[in-house]
């Protein structure tokens, strides 16, 4: 392999080791202009779009043990990783196909497992990661709230019931 090759297999290698996800694209029918929009799109949500040669990225898979991608391979293929929130990088890639018709998703990888392109739409539709987390804490708290209401109710019906027998003491 040339000089040039085994430093983008390096380079690719180190980009996807750090990545906490990859969706493979084929990005056929994208211009430049296209795929620099979708750049933007994705580096705000802390994901990148890198357009890779299938042989390079299948030998930098095997190295990286991302089995099951290799049905992916087929026709030009295009990368978006990242280790931001990948439900928000899917939908942002989610967006632009709507709006672009371009690329087509051909699967993804997250945690050792392989994502169809449906998975990839369902990441999409899920809320944003501040979202859940704030649901999270409140189906946590609930509880709690519901006990301290519930404690509160019985104090003051105690504290009735006390006025009720002062009153009745102080009237005979």
């Amino acid at each position: 392999m040339r000089a040039e090759k085994i430093a983008i297999a390096r380079e690719i290698k180190e980009q996807l080791g750090a990545a906490k996800f990859a969706i493979l694209t084929d990005f056929t029918r994208m211009d430049t202009t296209k795929t620099m929009a979708l750049r933007r799109k994705l580096r705000e949500v802390e994901a990148r779009y890198q357009v890779v040669p299938n042989r390079l990225f299948r030998k930098v898979a095997q190295e990286l043990e991302l089995t099951g991608i290799e049905a992916g391979l087929k026709g030009p293929t295009a990368i978006v990783f990242g280790d931001g929130d990948v439900a928000a990088a899917a939908k942002a890639l989610r967006d632009f196909i709507k709006a672009e018709k371009v690329p087509v998703v051909k699967l993804g990888h997250m945690d050792g497992a392989v994502l169809q392109a449906a998975d990839v739409e369902t990441l999409a539709s899920l809320p944003s990661k501040k979202v859940m987390q704030g649901i999270l804490v409140g189906t946590i708290a609930a509880p709690m709230s519901n006990l301290v209401g519930v404690m509160s109710q019985k104090l003051a019906s105690l504290v009735y019931v006390l006025k009720a027998a002062a009153d009745k003491k102080s009237a005979a």
